[in-house]
This record gives C-alpha cells, sequence and structure tokens, in this order.
C-alpha cells in the first residue's frame, strides 16, 4: 500500500461513494464533494450515504464537504464520478488547486461535441495527468468488499500505475493499461448494449438471443473503437468483454433495467423514475448514434436503441429490425 494522500472525489452517488469507501480502506484523506448539498449534510450527520449507499458505514477519513474551498491545496488526486453532461462544470469548479493528476470514473460522452471525457479534461488543464478507471463493477458489490478487477488506462504505463496505487487493495484489483481511447469507448458504449439486452429479455427472446447481442454488440464497439483509433484487443480485456458481459446480463446494471422496462410498455420517463438514478445509456446511446454516423461506423443494435428511446419504433420492432437486416458474413 502506498504512503496516505489527499483525496477529493467529486460526485457521492452510488459509485463516487464506494470508491471513496476504497480510497480510505488504503489510508487515504478522502474528501467527498456533491453538488446535492442535502445528500452531503446527511452524510456529514448519518456517517453514511443512506440514498445510494446504505448500511456502510463512512470511515474516519472520508470528509463529507459542501464547499471546495476545504479541499488542501495540494490534494494529490481528483476522482471524478460526476455524470459526463456535468463534467466540464466540475472541473471549472477546482480551477483553484494544485493538482494536475485526474482520474475518471464516469463513462459516456460530452453532449454535442461527441468529445470523450479525458479530452475534456486536456482542454481545461492542458498539463494534467488523466487517467480512466474502468471495467466490470457495480457499486454495492464494491462497497461491501466484495473481490473486484477494474483498469486503470493512461497515456503511459507509468500514468496508469501511478493512479492505480491509489486504488489496488486485496479485494480491489486494479491492472494497466495504455489505450485511453479503447478503455473509455468500451466503457461507454456497453450501456447501450445492454439496453438492448434488457428489451430482448423484457420481450422474452431467451438467453440464445442475449449471447447474440453481446457477441455483435462488442463487434460494434470494436469497429467504432477502432476508427477512433483504439487499439484492438483492449476490447477483449476488463473494460471491454468484462463490462459488457456483466452489463448485459445482471439486474443489478440499470441499463439493462430500463431495457427490461421499455419492453414492458413503459415510456423512457415512467422507466427513469422507477429506477430513480441516471442511466448512463440513454445520453450514450443518443452521442454513439451521431459519433457513428460522423465516422461512417455501423452500428445497427445502437440505431435501434436509439429509436426505441426517442419513440420512433416499439421495442418489439426493434428486434424485428435487427432480425431482417441482410445475411452477412460475421466479420463484417
Amino acid at each position: 500500500m502506498s504512503k496516505s494522500r489527499a483525496t477529493l472525489v467529486m460526485g457521492a452517488g452510488s459509485w463516487g461513494t464506494s470508491l471513496a469507501l476504497v480510497l480510505a480502506k488504503n489510508g487515504h484523506d478522502i474528501y467527498l464533494w456533491d453538488i446535492d448539498q442535502k445528500l452531503i449534510q446527511i452524510m456529514q450527520n448519518e456517517r453514511e450515504n443512506v440514498r445510494y449507499i446504505p448500511s456502510v458505514t463512512l470511515p474516519d477519513n472520508i470528509f463529507p464537504i459542501k464547499i471546495l474551498d476545504s479541499v488542501p491545496q495540494d490534494i494529490d488526486l481528483c476522482l471524478l464520478t460526476v455524470p459526463c453532461h456535468a463534467l466540464r462544470a466540475s472541473l471549472k469548479l477546482v480551477s483553484h488547486l494544485k493538482s494536475l493528476t485526474f482520474c475518471l470514473a464516469c463513462k459516456g460522452f460530452e453532449p454535442e461535441t461527441q468529445k470523450l471525457n479525458h479530452t475534456v479534461v486536456l482542454e481545461e488543464y492542458p498539463d494534467a495527468v488523466v487517467a480512466v478507471l474502468t471495467g466490470p463493477s457495480f457499486a454495492k458489490e464494491v462497497a461491501k468488499g466484495l473481490p473486484t478487477a477494474v483498469t486503470i488506462a493512461a497515456a503511459t504505463l507509468d500514468s496508469a500505475q501511478q493512479v492505480a496505487d491509489y486504488f489496488h487493495s486485496e479485494y480491489f484489483r486494479i491492472y494497466t493499461h495504455d489505450d485511453l481511447i479503447g478503455a473509455q469507448i468500451g466503457g461507454a458504449v456497453k450501456n447501450v448494449i445492454a439496453i438492448a439486452a434488457g428489451i430482448a429479455d423484457g420481450l422474452g427472446f431467451g438467453a440464445n438471443t442475449r449471447a447474440a447481442l453481446i457477441s455483435r454488440g462488442l463487434r460494434e464497439i470494436m469497429q467504432l473503437g477502432l476508427a477512433l483509433g483504439a487499439k484492438p484487443e483492449t476490447f477483449m480485456g476488463l473494460s471491454g468483454l468484462g463490462d459488457l458481459v456483466l452489463t448485459c446480463t445482471d439486474d443489478q446494471s440499470r441499463n439493462r433495467r430500463l431495457g427490461m422496462l421499455l419492453a414492458k410498455g413503459l415510456t423512457v420517463e415512467e422507466s427513469s423514475q422507477a429506477i430513480g438514478q441516471s442511466i448512463e445509456g440513454l445520453k450514450t446511446a443518443v452521442e454513439v448514434n451521431q459519433l457513428a454516423k460522423s465516422l461512417k461506423v455501423e452500428m445497427p443494435i445502437t440505431v435501434q436503441v436509439f429509436n426505441v428511446i426517442t419513440d420512433k419504433i416499439q421495442p418489439c420492432e426493434a428486434v424485428q429490425n435487427l432480425l431482417s437486416r441482410e445475411q452477412k458474413t460475421e466479420i463484417d
């Protein structure tokens, strides 16, 4: 374990709180901030995140804070778990800090620009060290200390290892990678494929259909990633296949549950209210659909998910559209 260092965690939802617990158990001092002041107040009073991670007590070295002025100027690391649409605004809030090391644990793209999260950070802090934490992991299992393996990717393996040292523990295993693009594409687009898997399961199409969607979904992820400069082998690892399988097959996945509710006839709004937390795949599907068009990458599953969530077609029509596509070789 590395020596104790101060870390700012921006975003006190389920994932931010769970990663704060990992860091705290490694002996680091954690300043946990969220734009939701009521949530922070509850955490200060109750010493647990009763809304997202109930029944897990916050250790003494996690400090829920309402204002960022209370964060030490020489903070070592800033971990960002805020939604992608709030990333750039959140970065502007820490311009007074000296830290130039950021770790991104949010999955998706900047709305309208389709920029990857590391690009957004570097536009705001050109000299920063930027890493991405991604892989098959549900927040509540991490908070409970269940064995988990994830990837931390950065521009160089040395930079990735520098950030990995904060997180690695006996139950939270870190693998390092130098493919920033591939790690992010896998982590983001798998949420779109999980919506499709949820729709198929909600319609009762069974395990065969789910396996087909996972396999062809991985192909879509790879094609988009390669078009953006990712390494093909990245998608066979934790941030690609591992995260995709987890999100498509377990009901802890909010994206999968969204698809199942849509299949039952609920609207996107009704489904989102029933789930009660942000569903990354909704915004990601919009951005990926646009990005695929601009890059001329064929992503039929993504297109059908986009059509369903924008009320262009019904879920059963989406499955039929996929089944009725022209026959082709598997590598296309």
